[in-house]
C-alpha cells in the first residue's frame, strides 16, 4: 500500500505521527511524507520517503503569519488557500507519480485534504489535538466577538474559495475544508477516555492513544519529590521562571526546568534547581511527581502517560481545552497566577493530595489500553484497500 502523508511545519504535529509511520513502513507499506527540511531526519529514520515542501512560497512557514492565523480567520483562510495553490503543481505531479492508495493529512494541513478531494483519493485525518465536533468544541472558548468577525470576513473568505474552485478543487465553502464530520475517517492520538465527549463520535474515529518516544538519556532522581517545568516555546515570561526558581528553590524538591527557545539565563541557581535548554522529556517525566505545563496536547499526554499530575498553565484556546479536560478528570490543578505564593500552593496541592496522581494513573491506563499504532495501521489498510 502507498500512503501520501501531509503535515504542517510543526514538531507538535509531526512527532506524534512517527510511531505510526514506523509501524506502516515496518509492515512493508510505503509512506511518502510531504513535509519540510527540518523534519527530514526523523521522517527518514521512521522509514518514510521525504518529499520537501520548502521553497514553494509556502506562507505558513512564516512565524508572524502563524501567529496571526489564530486572530484573523479570514487571513487564515487566505493563507491556507495561498499555501495550497503554491504547492498545487508539485503535489499534483507527485501524486500522479506515486498513485497513492490513501491520503493522510494532519487535521490542519488542509492542502492534503484538498488534494485528496481534487484527485478523488480516500482520505484520513490525522488529529494530534482533541477531535472537535459540536459537543467537544464546547471545551474551546470562542466568544461572540470572534464569531462576528468571522461573519464580517465572509466576502474575503468566499473570494478565496473561488480561487480554489478555479484550480479544480471541488469545494463549495469553507466548511468543506475545515470541518470533519462523523463520515470522516480519523486517527486521534489520545484515548477515548481522555477525549471529551468521545461517545458522540462515529466508529470512523480511532482513538489510538499518544505516541510515546523511548527514553534515550536517563535523568537521575536526586530528591524524594521531583518538579518539572516546561512551557514549550510559547511562554517567554521571565518573571514566571524567576518566581518558580525563587519559591521552589527554597524547598527540598528536585526542580528541573526546560527553557526551550527562551533566551533567559540564570546565575546563582539554588542547589536543588537545574535549568536546561532542552531535556529528554520522557526521561524527566519518568521521575517527575508534579509537572508545570502549558498544556500542549503532546506534553500533557506525555506527563499523564507517566502518571504525573499536572499544574495547568495554558496559553492558547487549544491548550485551555486540554487544561479543562484534565481538571474535569481530576488529574491536575490550574495555576491561578505566576505569583510565588500561587506557584507553591499549586505544586504543594498535587504533591500532597493523592487523588491527583490516582486520576493521572487512570488516564495513563486508558492510554496504554488504546490500540496504538497497530490499530491505526489496520485502519489505514482497510481504508486503502490493502490486501
Amino acid at each position: 500500500m502507498k500512503i501520501a502523508w501531509f503535515c504542517i511545519p510543526a514538531h507538535g504535529h509531526t512527532n506524534p505521527t512517527l510511531g505510526l509511520v514506523r509501524e506502516l513502513t515496518g509492515a512493508g507499506h510505503q509512506v511518502f511524507y510531504f513535509s519540510f527540511e527540518e523534519f527530514r531526519p526523523g521522517l527518514e529514520e521512521a522509514g518514510a520517503v521525504f518529499i520537501g515542501c520548502d521553497g514553494y512560497d509556502f506562507d505558513m512557514e512564516d512565524k508572524d503569519n502563524a501567529d496571526r492565523v489564530g486572530k484573523d480567520q479570514a487571513f487564515a483562510v487566505e493563507l491556507l488557500v495561498s499555501s495550497t495553490l503554491a504547492l498545487d503543481e508539485m503535489v499534483t505531479q507527485k501524486l500522479g507519480e506515486i498513485r497513492p492508495d490513501v491520503v493522510v493529512s494532519d487535521s490542519v494541513a488542509y492542502w492534503g485534504k484538498l488534494a485528496a478531494m481534487k484527485h478523488g483519493l480516500p482520505y484520513v485525518s490525522s488529529t494530534t489535538t482533541f477531535a472537535f465536533n459540536r459537543y467537544s468544541s464546547r471545551y474551546m472558548k470562542h466568544g461572540f466577538g470572534e464569531t462576528a468577525r468571522m461573519l464580517l470576513a465572509m466576502p474575503r473568505v468566499n473570494k478565496q474559495i473561488r480561487r480554489l474552485q478555479e484550480k479544480g478543487y471541488p469545494v463549495r465553502g469553507i466548511l468543506d475544508i475545515v470541518q470533519n464530520d462523523n463520515d470522516t475517517n480519523t486517527i486521534v492520538y489520545t484515548s477515548a477516555y481522555f477525549q471529551p465527549r468521545s461517545e458522540t463520535f462515529s466508529d470512523r474515529y480511532h482513538f489510538i492513544g499518544p505516541s510515546i518516544r523511548p527514553i534515550t538519556q536517563p535523568m537521575a532522581k536526586t530528591a524524594e519529590k521531583t518538579v518539572y517545568i516546561s512551557m514549550g516555546t510559547v511562554n517567554q515570561d521571565r518573571e514566571f521562571y524567576r518566581n518558580c526558581i525563587r519559591v521552589l528553590g527554597r524547598t527540598d524538591w528536585q526542580v528541573i526546568i526546560s527553557m526551550g527557545t527562551n533566551p533567559e539565563r540564570f546565575d546563582d541557581l539554588p542547589d536543588n534547581v537545574r535549568v536546561y535548554e532542552s531535556v529528554d522529556q520522557m526521561a524527566v517525566l519518568s521521575i517527575t511527581d508534579a509537572f508545570i505545563t502549558h498544556c500542549g496536547m503532546n506534553s500533557a499526554s506525555e506527563g499523564l502517560y507517566f502518571e504525573t499530575p499536572l499544574i495547568l498553565f495554558p496559553q492558547t484556546p487549544e491548550q485551555d481545552a486540554v487544561a479543562r479536560r484534565v481538571e474535569e478528570l481530576g488529574a491536575g490543578v490550574r495555576l491561578r497566577s505566576i505569583g510565588e505564593k500561587d506557584i507553591l500552593a499549586a505544586v504543594t496541592e498535587v504533591l500532597t493530595k493523592p487523588g491527583y496522581r490516582e486520576q493521572a494513573v487512570r488516564i495513563s491506563q486508558s492510554f496504554q489500553a488504546a490500540g496504538g499504532a497497530a490499530e491505526a495501521r489496520e485502519f489505514l489498510e482497510k481504508v486503502g484497500g490493502a490486501k
